[in-house]
């Protein structure tokens, strides 16, 4: 058996054919799900990036394993004192790790441990292959070195193969010359033209009137827009992301394609999920994954090949590492002690009750989501309009613009209790020398890192672009930080 596990950067799974968009970005990743079993409903438990793929690789939420943040001190697992082994300690064992003890042989093809100094997510790998551009690099360059990886061992048995894609991460950047596929297909129906008003006239980082373009200073490819102010402006940033996913999956396909010309595809389980989602307007962010809400935290989860036939969607609320632990138990594998993660009894388990996902590095929140609800605490506002309490229908709100909490009290103390029950649960077994929430140290030392440090800065742009009212309520807000 072979495994190869495609870890798309910031793909949104409401952005693929077969999770329902009507326009082509996906046509290699839906034959993909046509043939084997989709997740409908997957989450990471800890965005964004560095939390998420901590998550996957160490089996366990951060609020046990310490990375919850970008930087600061629980950017990096718990240090693992009197338990450390001469090479680990209970409960650390990682992805790769559990996959070599389980006689495979595991290689990654990322720049993801540079670019977030991680260097312990290369525990197990026998190869890594760092492609050397710190996440800006383009599909072609990713397959540069996937592909003669492939064409070298596809044939040999026993090997996981990760390949890591940032195509769909802003800025989006693909080369000038490549036409726009989308012609004639429908434009995003949201935000409305009312929406983006409202957005306009609000404020937040990657908001419409402060996009990536502003608040981080980003430089996409022509034609994209820096702001979004208009439904002309939302229609170039939305096929720019769109061309991004494409031209992703138009690489997979190429890796495909080697595998099937040297007839073991069909003895492959191919994996494409993503290391978190990403908010296209949704709580007024465009282009990144900064709240703890179902676009930025649900994932796309696809698997194709032995033990994954038919074209079957899963609708069960699962934990993205559940998953993976069920890959790792698929392949003759044991789920290492200490992980929160467990494998699924089947490709058809209905998973969990409820699950809680968790931002730490762009607002502190934490989220429950359970039967159609999904229910928002915020700790941090990330300098955004965020509630102190939100709670969204997602059927009937599929966007999280209705905010349900004030009619819905009894609902709202349910999310709170899962979430209660769900920390001290899983505080009575934590790797740090004493249990703590490590969210309670991201707000002593100032909040989330991707905002940390920049409220004057910010404060005083909204000031200079006509918002001085919202200056002053977020530095009434934040005092603290001044």
């Amino acid at each position: 058996m072979r495994y190869l596990y495609i870890d798309v950067d910031s793909l949104r799974a409401a952005q693929l054919g077969c999770y329902g968009y009507p326009r082509p970005t996906s046509p290699t990743l839906d034959r993909l799900a046509a043939e084997g079993v989709r997740f409908e409903h997957c989450y990471v438990s800890d965005a964004p990036c560095l939390p998420s793929r901590s998550a996957l690789a160490l089996g366990r939420f951060g609020l046990r394993s310490g990375v919850v943040n970008h930087g600061g001190l629980v950017s990096e697992p718990f240090p693992l004192g009197p338990r450390r082994g001469f090479s680990g300690a209970p409960g650390f064992e990682t992805l790769f790790q559990a996959f070599r003890r389980a006689e495979y042989y595991p290689v990654s093809v990322t720049p993801f441990p540079n670019r977030h100094v991680a260097p312990w997510f290369t525990l197990g790998l026998r190869e890594w292959h760092n492609t050397g551009k710190g996440g800006f690099e383009l599909a072609h360059e990713v397959n540069a070195v996937a592909e003669p990886w492939l064409e070298a061992h596809a044939r040999q048995d026993r090997w996981f193969l990760h390949v890591n894609y940032w195509d769909a991460h802003t800025p989006y950047r693909l080369p000038d010359e490549l036409p726009n596929p989308f012609a004639g297909f429908p434009e995003p129906g949201w935000p409305t033209p009312e929406v983006l008003e409202a957005h306009w006239n609000s404020y937040g980082p990657n908001s419409a009137q402060d996009s990536p373009g502003v608040w981080a200073k980003q430089v996409p490819r022509a034609g994209v827009p820096h702001q979004i102010r208009t439904r002309a402006d939302l229609a170039a940033w939305v096929a720019a992301y769109d061309m991004g996913i494409r031209y992703v999956g138009d690489h997979v396909a190429r890796l495909l394609a080697i595998l099937e010309r040297e007839g073991v595809l069909g003895e492959t389980v191919v994996v494409i999920s993503a290391d978190h989602g990403e908010n296209q307007g949704e709580h007024n962010v465009y282009g990144d994954h900064q709240t703890a809400c179902s676009h930025t935290s649900r994932v796309p989860f696809v698997v194709r090949g032995p033990g994954f036939e038919g074209g079957r969607v899963n609708r069960g609320l699962h934990y993205q590492f559940d998953l993976m632990a069920t890959l790792l138990k698929h392949a003759g594998g044991e789920v290492p002690a200490g992980w929160d993660a467990r494998p699924l009894a089947s490709p058809d388990d209905p998973g969990r009750p409820a699950l809680v996902v968790s931002q730490m590095a762009w607002t502190c929140q934490r989220s429950v989501r359970w039967g159609k609800h999904l229910m928002t605490r915020t700790y941090h506002d990330g300098y955004k309009e965020l509630p102190e309490l939100a709670l969204y229908d997602l059927e009937a709100d599929p966007h999280e613009e209705r905010d349900l909490a004030a009619s819905e009290p009894a609902l709202v103390a349910e999310g709170l209790r899962i979430l209660d029950g769900w920390k001290h649960a899983l505080l009575q077994d934590t790797q740090a020398p004493e249990p703590y929430d490590p969210m309670y140290v991201v707000l002593r030392e100032g909040g989330p890192w991707q905002v940390r440090g920049r409220l004057r800065w910010f404060a005083e742009h909204l000031r200079r672009t006509g918002r001085a009212h919202h200056a002053a309520a977020l530095e009434e807000r934040h005092r603290g930080e001044l």
